[in-house]
């Protein structure tokens, strides 16, 4: 009896772990994207660095680099609504980013609404 049971209880892990698989996300957007921008003021250049690291969880971390230093490093929460990429930085006093993936000579962007380049892919 005690057989038959064990042999019970392994057929029903394998089939409730089958039954939890978690679908694969493949989105274009998974990755290491980038802004670099060069300021020039009295006291000489600023290099300022921002980047966007997007993982297949629907979450990402935020850098904000100047000058070699982190700045800002915070996490990030990001979804795709038509085509359109909203990225959501709760924690920090900034706006929602609207997003969309274009592909140019230079690479892949992520372009605001307002046709402004957010960012580069790595």
């Amino acid at each position: 009896m005690k057989k038959i049971f064990s042999f019970l209880a392994i057929l029903g892990i394998i089939f409730v772990s089958n039954c939890t698989r978690i679908p694969e996300n493949d989105d274009p957007i998974i990755g290491i994207w980038d802004l670099e921008e060069v300021a020039t003021s009295l006291s000489g250049k600023q290099t300022i660095r921002t980047e966007w690291i997007f993982n297949d969880a629907y979450l990402g971390r935020y850098h904000r680099i100047e000058n070699g230093s982190i700045i800002v490093k915070s996490d990030f929460k990001w979804k795709q609504e038509d085509g359109v990429y909203v990225i959501s930085y709760p924690g920090l006093e900034r706006s929602d980013d609207h997003v969309i993936l274009k592909q140019s000579v230079n690479g892949s962007l992520l372009e605001r609404n307002d046709g402004v380049m957010l960012a580069r892919r790595d």
